[in-house]
């Protein structure tokens, strides 16, 4: 009876421990800075209703205010729920007879399961069992590394003592007797599991392994890390955030915790009992609770020079998985002081590195409830990142330009007109740039649907006509979207168009078409002229206006970003300033110490009309 009321509070405090907000759902707070090393990025936030009730396209985490006293009570009660369950685990195994763990990864698509347990020994197994193999054949199978565990662990004890006697002059030790081949059983609810049951039904969630005197609990897909791994580099005032995956689990449902090492003697000198997993041993690193239990932290100036370590539990919201610990490989970095984003919003859409979404931006902003799609385009490529709780991506209609306008018969009339001018058409299918086309739906109004595009057209000075080309191609296939595939839902475009606003590119985007005497047709010379008039429906504007520069480099600047909106949809509720001149050119150009990208992120709040 003492048993099950063990158990029966176990699984109360970890269902309280599952429901609690802090626990099942980790949601962003306060605005946090993040460094990333891609080179392109716009921004923009959207808001609609009577009120500002803030919805976000893409990953922009802005305009959070800190309850700061709800927070910490929040924290406290955390704290209790897992300081309870923890108490409640250890009176469970107490129950138990202090059980090893034996787990045990079956999945259906998969032919085999494996199983991980600990022998008496100290050595570890990892078996691989077909899942249509009768469960005696297993238990043998078992009982056999047992005993060749528990034969290789006598002969290491032998070896040790001959080298003691050998040292004093004793003779050699008599040979151990043999050992027999343990009793190996499976037991569920307290009876033994029939060996001719196959594998897979026979390993069940609570079942009881017994090897000889060695009882392990059987735990059937646990939630647990598939990768798990900490940034390499860690600088002060940056947010660092693991990247993980998770079987049977995820990042809402699982537990973190947050140390820094203690400089030598700092803990004796404080007087408090701080380390979290001191060694007695001086070579030890000591550690010290930073008081952050979430899955970011942010480092601060105090933690330079100090490595950081994270222990993480896997969880599910209903169970948690074994834990991992994570140390820092090395320590924290001074960061480059105030940069210039550190006033404004984070960024939305950006021209990104492969690597950088995935192990940068993926890991960071999924931990404030972001989810990004992304857009290849040889070795960078289109990154678009989505707040989960506020919109559904109901579909992607990515296109590379060239192979749209080769094959895709919506440019039928466009291809036509330029093939009159087979160097201009060489030159623009030579191209490989790429139109990222999202569309998403409100997830409080199911009639609130949009169209958000992004891309980075041709960057070369003399390369006018070949944006044109792109932008005709984009414009055409967003119609195909937002007016046949999803009818009448608003557009939002934006990118790095590398055209400023004296340019053909920009006065077609604006006004709807482009004359065929436009000289942006010659912007490459005669050899590669190619005339042609071009039109759009689309009645856009730029959110941002035409700011000095968006691009400040060394012999260069100029405003080459927008974020365009459509007219009839959106309307523009504020503008976020851009960084000050003195700010920009503080090194010179961009980029700098201060500002690790060439170009700056354009900000806006939008509402719905």
């Amino acid at each position: 009876m003492e048993k099950r009321n063990c158990r029966m509070g176990l699984t109360k405090v970890r269902s309280e421990c599952a429901a609690h907000p802090l626990l099942a759902s980790r949601k962003s707070r306060g605005q946090t800075r993040y460094r990333s090393w891609s080179r392109r990025f716009v921004s923009l936030q959207l808001t609609y209703g009577p009120r500002s009730d803030t919805h976000l396209v893409c990953c922009s985490t802005t305009r959070f205010m800190w309850r700061l006293l709800g927070a910490r009570v929040a924290l406290c009660r955390v704290r209790t729920v897992v300081e309870r369950c923890s108490r409640a685990e250890a009176a469970t195994e107490a129950a138990t007879g202090t059980m090893e763990r034996a787990v045990v990864r079956c999945v259906p698509s998969e032919s085999k399961l494996s199983l991980s347990f600990a022998l008496a020994d100290g050595s570890h197994k990892n078996m691989q069992r077909d899942q249509s193999e009768p469960l005696g054949r297993a238990l043998n199978r078992i009982a056999t590394n047992a005993l060749k565990g528990h034969a290789k662990a006598a002969a290491a004890k032998k070896s040790k003592k001959n080298r003691q006697n050998a040292s004093s002059g004793a003779a050699p030790a008599s040979e151990p007797a043999s050992a027999c081949e343990p009793v190996v059983r499976l037991y569920y609810r307290e009876e033994a599991v029939a060996e001719d049951v196959l594998n897979v039904d026979a390993w069940q969630d609570g079942a009881v392994l017994q090897i000889g005197d060695v009882k392990y609990k059987v735990e059937r897909n646990p939630p647990d890390f598939t990768e798990l791994q900490l940034p390499r580099y860690i600088m002060a005032g940056f947010p660092v955030c693991p990247k993980l995956s998770l079987e049977f689990g995820e990042p809402a449902g699982s537990l973190f915790r947050w140390y820094k090492e203690t400089k030598p003697g700092a803990a004796e000198r404080e007087g408090g009992d701080a380390s979290a997993s001191a060694s007695s041993s001086s070579s030890s690193p000591i550690w010290t609770e930073t008081g952050v239990n979430e899955r970011v932290y942010t480092p601060s100036n105090a933690d330079i020079g100090l490595r950081l370590k994270l222990h993480c539990i896997p969880g599910n919201g209903q169970r948690f998985g074994p834990g991992r610990e994570l140390e820092s490989v090395c320590p924290v970095e001074a960061g480059p002081g105030t940069c210039t984003f550190d006033h404004r919003h984070l960024y939305t859409k950006k021209e990104v590195d492969r690597a950088v979404f995935s192990d940068s931006l993926v890991p960071a902003l999924e931990a404030f409830g972001l989810e990004g799609v992304f857009r290849i385009k040889q070795h960078q490529g289109l990154a678009t990142f989505y707040r989960k709780s506020k919109f559904i991506l109901l579909s992607q209609h990515d296109i590379s330009f060239h192979e749209a306008l080769e094959s895709d018969p919506l440019h039928k009339d466009l291809l036509e007109k330029l093939v009159l001018y087979p160097s201009a058409q060489e030159r623009v299918l030579q191209r490989s740039s790429v139109l990222q086309v999202s569309v998403f739906q409100s997830t409080k109004d199911s009639s609130k649907k949009m169209c958000v595009a992004n891309t980075h057209l041709y960057w070369h000075p003399k390369g006018g006509y070949i944006r044109l080309i792109q932008m005709a191609i984009a414009l055409a296939h967003i119609r195909h979207v937002s007016c046949e595939l999803y009818p009448g839902i608003p557009v939002i475009f934006c990118g790095d168009f590398n055209s400023t606003p004296s340019t053909g590119m920009y006065h077609f985007v604006i006004t709807g078409s482009i004359p065929e005497d436009h000289e942006d047709w010659v912007s490459n010379g005669e050899e590669e002229r190619c005339n042609m008039s071009l039109t759009h429906f689309f009645k856009l504007k730029s959110a941002c206006g035409e700011p000095a520069y968006t691009n400040y480099v060394g012999g260069f600047h100029g405003c080459l970003d927008y974020i365009f909106i459509d007219l009839n949809a959106f309307e523009v509720e504020q503008v976020i300033p851009l960084p000050s001149h003195e700010e920009v050119t503080t090194h010179q150009a961009l980029p700098s110490v201060s500002h690790p990208s060439d170009h700056i992120a354009l900000v806006c709040d939008l509402k719905w009309k």
